[in-house]
């Protein structure tokens, strides 16, 4: 063990590392109840949604400790997930099943491009400020999911949203879980947010709002998802859009979360690059690849990683560790089927509070910076869409640059990436 995670190079010890992996599972578990309800949403089956999720987080994390030996966690990754179910198949009226085989694609994609020198040149070229603004937009879009969720956001034929009625007993115990996470989190308290579910949960038993089916079982059958993708129905014309949408925030975020997770773990390289990014990038891809085979949205490197780090955790152990511990997740799933609904969706809103706070570090004193940044984060909740936000911020970083007089700052990836979304705007697809 010692020998192939290199536990005395990096100065860390098996207990060290398997109490890191207990910490970044237990800032993590909420997955294990929110995306099941998410792939519910899209029409999957609720058993098959909880183990393929549970599997995926096992087999992704698993491969990123024996391919990449990074204290990195992979699961379902959250935004990917809401647009997988609301945009992709809520919105455009796709089956689940077709949307999986476009999950499938764009981890092929993400793999090939991990093999070649290109995803350097991609990652590199994708201006810093817009790197924020999806990574911001998607929290938006997610938080706009929770607030619905909780029943504080309604539609309006008038104003298009207006306040829920705060006097529905669901809507007072989801705002009761939220200030309780926020809490916890703010508190530095481990697994606050599994907590605040567990919590708000309970408090619903006495109202007849919970019903608990029980604790343990063997696990739920994969049949209904199990490679049930369809990728020939993927491969149309009419979902590259698609395709593409998973494959680049997919990639952004797996690079965001590696270079935040090995600078802090101190592995990163004095220049900033990070090593064995090839290797790390492809446990992802493999991830994603494996997730839409057993049935779930894409599978990501996941930021809540930190909480391991910051235990200790310096090896692939760290990562091994919550593959096992998601592994023993799969006996607990009558318990996690029986979260409701205004239990988790506080969880969305919070979530969506942490992925904002990347817009503190933009250039505010360059329009020509923050601007495309704000209109690719309040683009993707109000059109419901992460696509459409990534397209408009891509098109309005070039078109100020321009107008600004500042054309030779714009990366060629990115005038081609602009230019590919006004096609698709064009089409109208």
């Amino acid at each position: 063990m010692d020998s192939f995670f290199k536990l005395t190079e990096r100065g860390t010890t098996p207990r060290t590392e398997m109490m890191a992996g207990l910490a970044t599972f237990l800032t993590m578990a909420y997955i294990v109840v929110v995306n099941p309800g998410m792939m519910v949403a899209a029409g999957i089956d609720p058993g098959a949604a909880f183990v393929a999720t549970c599997l995926a987080a096992a087999i992704g994390s698993a491969l990123m400790a024996f391919l990449a030996n990074y204290p990195i966690a992979l699961a379902p990754g959250m935004g990917l997930n809401a647009y997988f179910a609301f945009a992709v198949v809520g919105g455009m009226g796709i089956s689940w099943q077709v949307a999986l085989g476009a999950v499938f694609l764009s981890g092929i994609i993400f793999f090939l491009v991990s093999l070649a020198g290109f995803r350097e040149w991609l990652i590199n070229s994708i201006p810093f400020s817009l790197k924020l603004g999806i990574a911001a937009g998607i929290g938006l879009f997610l938080g706009l999911i929770g607030l619905k969720g909780m029943g504080l956001v309604v539609d309006n034929p008038a104003t298009l949203v207006a306040l829920g009625p705060l006097h529905s007993v669901q809507t007072l115990l989801s705002c009761l879980g939220f200030l309780l996470m926020a809490g916890l989190v703010a508190r530095r308290v481990t697994g606050g947010i599994v907590i605040g579910i567990a919590i708000t949960a309970l408090l619903g038993v006495p109202l007849g709002l919970t019903q608990f089916q029980g604790v343990f079982s063997m696990p739920p059958s994969l049949a209904p998802t199990f490679l049930q993708m369809d990728i020939r129905g993927a491969l149309s014309l009419g979902l590259v859009g698609i395709v593409f949408t998973f494959f680049i925030v997919d990639l952004l975020d797996n690079a965001g979360t590696l270079i935040a997770t090995t600078h802090r773990a101190g592995l990163m390289k004095k220049d900033g690059s990070v090593p064995r990014l090839g290797r790390a990038l492809m446990a992802d891809s493999g991830g994603a690849m494996i997730g839409a085979v057993l049935g779930t949205s894409t599978t990501v490197s996941y930021i809540e990683s930190a909480a391991g780090v910051q235990a200790g955790g310096r090896t692939g152990l760290t990562a091994l560790t919550v593959a096992v511990l998601f592994l023993l997740t799969l006996f607990l799933a009558p318990l996690a089927t029986s979260i409701p609904g205004f239990a988790t969706a506080p969880a969305l809103v919070l979530v969506a509070c942490l992925m904002t706070q990347g817009l503190r570090d933009l250039a505010w004193d360059d329009t020509t910076e923050y601007l495309p940044a704000i209109v690719t984060a309040i683009s993707m909740p109000f059109t419901f869409s992460i696509a459409t936000g990534i397209g408009l911020g891509f098109i309005t970083y070039v078109l100020v640059k321009i107008i600004a007089g500042r054309a030779k700052q714009v990366h060629g990836a990115v005038w081609l990436l602009a230019v590919l979304c006004v096609i698709k705007f064009w089409l109208g697809s």
